[in-house]
């Protein structure tokens, strides 16, 4: 009856008040007590911010202490980490704002949208350059950390991300300041914190990227089947393409930079470098020189080495293709754990191993970990290792390693172990994770941007 029904929803609806305070001590806010009416609703508590506070006690000394080194008001022993802004990335920026890239300067690698990071300072014409550079890179690092804090809010995610971001950053030094890529970085963090629910979106972004410093193009290799990869692959083509083609059109000179990266050898901090630190005491004749913008060896068997870290890259590209093939399971973290396999993968096999590359893999590592399901907790942690270790070989005891003494390759070692042992791993969990074993049955690979399918209603009895 309509009256019976009434009263046993009201008085189950007071139950369930009674049931709650007492549990918590308290009634639920709006919910009849046997004292009054109705309790207020409580104020909320600053304590609910705990985490973000916590989060932003970290980030904010960290990044005001980044800013005193890169100013030179802290000043960190070994070299000038900021020269590349003072003059290189300034000297760049005199000739790109003529119209045309620096095709007379071999120092310049980068895809053409580069030129767009390289002229960012131009927005705060009332500042120096460098100056004008270092705070645009503050702001990168501020909105790549928004992003994460945002994303971890969301269900299935968490604020993990944000503390790898936080404490990758700071483990790096002013690198991370001196540098285009942490702007790079923060497409690529956009770009996969993106991909969750919109795949041209992320495509976009990825395009992009790749536009500006080529890894990005990695982003999506571990987009979902179906249509969601139809989607993100198609953009992230059109994309790379107009802008290139853009470039081409308006400025000469805007391939330039193929050549300029092919001429490379291989620098003193990468893997294959360690071939030639150890040779250098049994009597190696080659040299450490000031090459293509970076420290490298010149001498015998120099190709060779770096001919076997090409091959390697090849090899790698090879596994992540047979990883696309054999995959069948697809979860919510599968696209940034496969984006962060491909990055270690071609920067520990790469001939250079910049400092700066350190920030695309604490970058993508806390996108990974941002997501409660993914299983990159282990080589995200070696990644951060390995950061604080190039923090110690560069700047602080760079004329260790150029020296090729006893301290400089230990420091190396150490790191490019780490790296070499988070790779492994990732990929590992990577192909556990996504690959169904030797007798189990292989699932059905879902359209993750099919429209979803209405259940059929039970009919009603009568």
């Amino acid at each position: 009856m309509k009256g019976t029904g009434q009263t046993d929803t009201a008085g189950a609806h007071t139950a369930g008040a009674l049931t709650t305070k007492a549990l918590t001590g308290r009634a639920e806010p709006g919910e009849p007590t046997p004292d009054g009416p109705e309790a207020p609703t409580p104020p909320r508590s600053p304590l609910t911010l705990a985490p973000e506070l916590r989060l932003l006690a970290l980030w904010a000394p960290t990044r005001a202490l980044l800013l005193l080194c890169v100013f030179r008001v802290v000043v960190i022993p070994g070299p000038d980490v900021t020269s590349d802004v003072s003059f290189i990335y300034q000297g760049w920026y005199e000739v790109l704002r003529t119209g045309t890239f620096p095709i007379d300067d071999v120092t310049w690698q980068y895809p053409p949208a580069a030129a767009l990071a390289i002229l960012g300072p131009a927005v705060l014409p009332f500042l120096g350059y460098p100056a004008a550079f270092f705070l645009l890179a503050f702001v990168a690092d501020a909105v790549v950390t928004g992003l994460l804090v945002y994303a971890g809010g969301r269900p299935g995610r968490t604020l993990r991300g944000a503390w790898v971001w936080t404490a990758g950053v700071a483990l790096l030094g002013p690198t991370a300041y001196a540098r285009y890529d942490l702007m790079v970085t923060a497409v690529a963090v956009a770009a996969l914190l993106a991909g969750a629910r919109r795949a041209r979106a992320a495509g976009v972004l990825a395009g992009f990227g790749a536009v500006v410093k080529v890894w990005p193009v990695l982003l999506l290799v571990g987009a979902p089947r179906g249509r969601a990869a139809r989607r993100s692959w198609g953009a992230a083509v059109l994309t790379a393409g107009a802008v290139t083609l853009a470039f081409v059109v308006a400025m000469p000179g805007a391939l330039a930079f193929l050549t300029f990266q092919r001429d490379r050898g291989t620098e003193v901090e990468s893997l294959g470098a360690l071939v030639f630190h150890v040779a250098r005491h049994l009597g190696w004749p080659g040299a450490v020189r000031l090459n293509y913008g970076s420290v490298e060896f010149l001498g015998p068997y120099v190709p060779l080495v770096s001919g076997v870290a090409q091959a390697l890259s090849v090899a790698a590209l090879g596994w992540l293709v047979l990883w696309r093939v054999r995959a069948r399971v697809w979860s919510a973290s599968t696209p940034a754990d496969a984006a962060f396999a491909a990055v270690l993968l071609f920067t520990t096999t790469s001939r250079v191993i910049s400092p700066q590359y350190m920030l695309w893999l604490v970058g993508i590592a806390a996108v990974c970990l941002a997501s409660r399901g993914s299983r990159m907790g282990w080589p995200a942690g070696l990644v951060l290792a390995a950061t604080f270790v190039t923090f110690l070989e560069f700047p602080l005891w760079f004329g260790h390693v150029v020296a090729s003494d006893a301290l400089g390759v230990t420091l190396l070692v150490v790191r490019n172990g780490l790296l070499v042992a988070a790779t492994v791993l990732a990929c590992r969990g990577l192909w556990r994770g996504a690959v169904p074993r030797g007798g189990a049955p292989v699932p059905p690979l879902p359209d993750p941007g099919a429209p979803p399918q209405t259940p059929l209603l039970k009919r009603r009895r009568g």
